[in-house]
């Protein structure tokens, strides 16, 4: 990742109004601020959450609060509970998401 061509600024994600992203079941808010090619994004998953996709992109992932299920297309999955993240490059490890009683994360891609 090449972080260019953005001076440096301040988010009050509290000031960003949140678009609906619904799953197969449940809601994700995205609040969401682009700087250049960087997309950054404070999300909250309803409690049921099950993202209605696979993700191939990639995302640095930290867990703020609740727990995060993932599972890979492989089958391997893991749970992310506050102050755990994780890692992932574009086109590798394709994954999804779900929550059983809801999340905050914070995600850089």
């Amino acid at each position: 990742m090449k972080m260019t061509g953005f001076p440096m600024s301040t988010t009050d994600w509290a000031e960003i109004v949140p678009s609906e992203h619904p799953g197969d079941t449940g809601m994700a808010l995205w609040r969401t601020q682009n700087f250049g090619d960087i997309r950054v994004r404070m999300v909250q998953y309803s409690p049921g959450y099950s993202a209605d996709h696979w993700c191939s992109k990639g995302h640095v992932l930290l867990c703020l609060e609740g727990e995060l299920e993932t599972t890979l297309a492989d089958g391997k999955s893991f749970t992310l509970t506050p102050g755990k993240s994780y890692q992932v490059a574009d086109g590798e490890s394709s994954h999804r998401s779900s929550t059983k009683a809801g999340a905050k994360l914070f995600i850089v891609d």
